[in-house]
């Protein structure tokens, strides 16, 4: 029995087969569970980004889908059936011939005919039982992950459903980011995001009163000049 499931270049290479119309041999490992050691037929590969259970399988009349830890390549000659052996029928002893009789105005008997052994059909083998069918899994879709991100004095957001980006890391105004914070009803996380939104502001403070003092010293050298003419 197969204790590991397919590598990435056994799955490649089930995959170049299933192009050129074979259907590659598999055996179940210790992972598919009560499948284990049962054979089965890879029919198709469907997408790994959508599912982990991308490799169907057939056995019997189901097609069912498993991952690669699953299954595992077959070896040769699995499946295949030893003929059944003759076995050797036991000889039959002869009838022994009847012992003679002293009768008195009978008719004679004639002496009983000897049967040939009749040659026994070697009992049918039996029919394999059921194999029992895994419980297909139920897809389930793949998780959505909304992030929102500060660095560099931006506010950013974006979406994620499993491995496929939905929206790419967008700005974001800081009420907003404020806002999305407040729905979160997580101790500390809003006093986090308050604490940083106080000191952007002291600094836009700053910049705006040192960007008001140059601008005064413009004006009063502009009036200066005026004065000149």
């Amino acid at each position: 029995m197969a204790g590991q499931g397919l590598s990435t270049d056994e799955v490649q290479g089930i995959r170049e087969a299933l192009a050129a119309g074979r259907k590659p041999r598999v055996v179940f490992t210790e992972a598919a569970g009560q499948m284990a050691g049962q054979l089965g037929q890879v029919v198709e590969l469907t997408d790994p980004a959508a599912s982990e259970e991308f490799v169907v399988v057939r056995f019997g009349r189901d097609e069912l889908p498993f991952s690669p830890a699953d299954v595992a390549i077959a070896p040769k000659g699995a499946g295949r059936r030893p003929a059944a052996e003759a076995k050797p029928e036991p000889e039959q002893a002869p009838a022994a011939p009847p012992e003679p009789a002293f009768v008195l105005d009978t008719p004679r008997v004639p002496a009983p005919r000897r049967e040939e052994p009749k040659t026994e059909q070697p009992p049918a083998e039996p029919k394999p039982a059921k194999r029992a069918v895994k419980a297909a899994k139920p897809k389930t879709s793949p998780g959505l992950t909304v992030t929102l991100a500060y660095a560099e004095g931006e506010w950013t957001v974006a979406a994620q459903q499993g491995t496929k980006a939905l929206a790419r890391p967008y700005v974001v105004k800081p009420a907003e980011a404020l806002r999305m914070v407040a729905l979160v009803d997580v101790p500390g996380v809003q006093e986090a995001v308050e604490q940083i939104l106080a000191a952007e502001r002291a600094e836009a403070e700053q910049q705006a009163e040192k960007l008001r003092a140059e601008l005064a010293e413009i004006e009063a050298r502009l009036a200066e000049l005026r004065e000149a003419r």
